[in-house]
């Protein structure tokens, strides 16, 4: 093993920093309008826009004139303007225009970094590895594993057949906190009304180089297979407990869950920095037992399935709120003294420390 990868191996995981060598997320589709919006994942400032026929483009959010913010600026036609003096880039990162430009000079050679950008399943996706001078092709020729050549994407997210509801994760954390909490079905005690299962017991673990899968069973609250079984979403007196496979996956560098057939849930991460997090969670409930309402129209379907989002929110905004407060307290409690010992029984825990020393290595190696 060479040093550097030996360096990587005995640091810290609260320090490791992210594979840049993935799709994250970086925003819902809806937040980014006709303004440029600027976003920061693991210590990069970037802007995102959109240009004349609504495709998004990312490129590095600094104007090399005067090195401010060209996320404070504005889109004219497919060009982005920087707030200040008016110069323009266009979404290869070239400028392309400066407003008072002498007839004696040229437009100077200052290309900004441009950034992988897809928009699916309702979320912008960025691969924060720079591809200036690549196009798109190109850069999918150059990625090393096949796997990561796509976005993880949500199929559930146009799917008639499933509700989903969105909570947006701002935690004062370094990463690794949030997927170890999501990871441990044991914390259910936290949660209280707002949990969804019960008497979680691990049963099996499987884990490579790019997932940990953790398999739990579980006593669900919830079985939505009649049309007032919806109703157990807003009345605790409804709910009747049940067994139910809860799986729960880390695949680098987001996260799933699915319990029992009823709900599937998904986090995913955008790291900002070492402390600090945000992340996206998306809860689905399926709709597949309704088997009568399959036989609809779509129009109609789709009509239920956009005026029932969001119905999961509150149960979804409180799960946040608990969790989020527990894992600051654990980044405060590293911060303040990060040799204290913790006590930890959850094997899944050390695995998910394990994939994140592991995805590191690879970079290293990379590089």
């Amino acid at each position: 093993m060479s040093s550097h990868l030996q360096a990587v191996q005995s640091r810290d995981v609260r320090m490791l920093g992210i594979n840049p060598n993935h799709w994250y997320v970086v925003l819902r589709s809806t937040e980014l309008g006709q303004q440029p919006v600027g976003v920061t994942l693991w210590k990069q400032p970037i802007v995102l826009f959109r240009d004349r026929k609504s495709q998004v483009h990312a490129l590095e959010d600094r104007c090399p004139h005067r090195q401010v913010k060209l996320s404070h600026g504005k889109v004219v036609g497919d060009d982005l303007e920087c707030a200040y003096h008016g110069w323009k880039f266009n979404t290869s990162g070239n400028c392309s225009e400066v407003p008072y430009l002498a007839e004696n000079q040229k437009i100077p050679n200052c290309q900004i970094r441009r950034y992988p950008v897809k928009e699916q399943d309702g979320f912008i996706w960025l691969f924060p590895v720079h591809v200036n001078g690549l196009n798109t092709e190109t850069f999918t020729e150059t990625l090393h594993v096949t796997s990561l050549q796509q976005p993880m994407g949500l199929p559930e997210w146009e799917h008639l057949n499933y509700i989903a509801t969105v909570a947006v994760i701002n935690c004062q954390a370094h990463f690794s906190y949030l997927i170890e909490n999501l990871m441990d079905m044991y914390h259910g005690h936290l949660h209280q009304d707002y949990q969804a299962w019960a008497s979680a017991a691990l049963e099996n673990i499987k884990e490579d180089d790019y997932r940990v899968d953790a398999y739990y069973m579980a006593q669900s609250y919830y079985k939505i297979d009649k049309i007032w079984s919806i109703s157990q979403l807003f009345f605790p007196a409804l709910r009747r407990l049940h067994p139910e496979p809860l799986n729960v996956s880390y695949v680098y560098p987001h996260w799933v869950s699915t319990l029992g057939q009823d709900f599937k849930i998904y986090c995913l991460l955008c790291p900002i920095n070492e402390t600090e997090t945000k992340a996206y969670l998306i809860h689905f409930t399926s709709l597949n037992a309704f088997w009568r309402l399959h036989k609809l129209p779509v129009k109609f379907r789709r009509f239920v399935k956009e005026s029932l989002f969001g119905s999961a929110q509150k149960l979804l905004d409180g799960l946040v709120r608990q969790d989020i407060k527990m894992i600051e307290e654990e980044q405060q409690a590293y911060l303040q003294n990060p040799k204290i010992k913790s006590y930890e029984l959850n094997r899944t825990l050390v695995s998910v420390q394990k994939l994140i020393r592991s995805q590191m290595a690879k970079l290293a190696e990379l590089e």
